[in-house]
């Protein structure tokens, strides 16, 4: 036996054997991140994607419990042909608006206070905090006995000082606003904590520099604490949009889309379809607004998102 015989393969028909061991590898390991993502699939298409093909089928049917019969478009035609369609969808736009754009402001101001040097701010923080963890069903009791024309505390209250509250909930002209407000008072507080958290990642380089050039707290918030604060604020604008575009439990508790249909929302349209039993025409509603937000929200995410600022 010679030498080279008696040593090991390094030639070139060992070359094309490393890189089928190599390949071989990579694929074990390439597999193994996307292995962890199976639960979280599982769990997505059993409790989404299901119910949403599902949804979509039953859209087309008159069913109940026990049977169903096939309509086509049918359901969707009666379902624009109702009258009160049309002040749906525009106070559910008005609704989304409304709340987004005040979570945004007020969630901002409270944000930016609330990581200032204050005294029990972690004490407030909690204040601020507390109205997200009561249940909307209760919100919307308390609030519907607060703001009664007669015995109600807010109109109590306007009265020593000589002033002469509406019917809040009764007023078509104010109905649906003060729901909005209630809506906003107990979903501010997450908007405030995604601000602090926005915040507080804004390295204080940024906030040195401006004090070097002599800027003030206007200048600060104006130049450095609003435009870093950008992912904070684009993800509380779609969080609190899609909200307000799905709105129905405050709304139903507070006023169940009264006076007559003044203060109806789509879901509130479709939840009495449900109450009528007309189950195929409620879920063809339902399938209108989820291609509906999608519609809004798609664009929406889109153009706020090319809007990222960068340090």
């Amino acid at each position: 036996m010679t030498r080279q015989d008696a040593g090991p393969r390094t030639g070139p028909g060992r070359a094309p054997e490393r890189r089928r061991d190599r390949t071989a590898r990579g694929r074990q390991r390439s597999a193994y991140p996307y292995a962890l993502y199976l639960p979280a699939a599982v769990v997505y298409v059993v409790i989404f994607g299901v119910p949403t093909v599902m949804a979509f089928y039953f859209a087309l049917t008159r069913w109940t419990l026990f049977d169903s019969e096939f309509v086509g478009l049918q359901n969707f035609r009666d379902f624009f042909a109702e009258q009160n369609l049309r002040i749906g969808f525009t106070n559910t736009l008005v609704y989304a608006v409304v709340t987004s754009g005040l979570k945004v402001v007020l969630g901002l101001l409270l944000g930016v206070l609330l990581t200032s040097r204050l005294r029990l701010r972690g004490f407030l923080r909690s204040v601020v905090f507390f109205p997200v963890l009561v249940s909307t069903v209760a919100v919307g009791f308390t609030f519907t006995a607060l703001l009664r024309p007669d015995t109600g505390l807010v109109n109590r209250a306007l009265a020593l000082v000589g002033v002469d509250g509406p019917d809040w909930l009764g007023d078509a002209t104010t109905a649906l606003l003060s729901v909005a407000i209630v809506d906003v008072w107990k979903g501010v507080g997450i908007a405030t904590v995604i601000y602090i958290a926005g915040i507080l990642s804004i390295p204080q380089e940024y906030y040195q520099a401006v004090a070097v050039d002599g800027g003030g707290a206007w200048h600060r918030f104006r130049h450095v604490t609003m435009p870093l604060s950008w992912p904070a604020t684009y993800s509380v604008i779609i969080l609190s949009f899609i909200g307000g575009l799905r709105s129905f439990d405050l709304i139903w508790t507070m006023t169940r889309g009264g006076p007559g249909f003044t203060s109806d929302t789509i879901a509130s349209i479709i939840y009495k379809q449900y109450q009528a039993g007309f189950f195929g025409l409620s879920t063809a509603g339902n399938v209108i607004l989820f291609v509906v937000v999608t519609a809004i929200v798609v664009p929406l995410n889109w153009f706020l998102g090319r809007r990222q600022a960068t340090p």
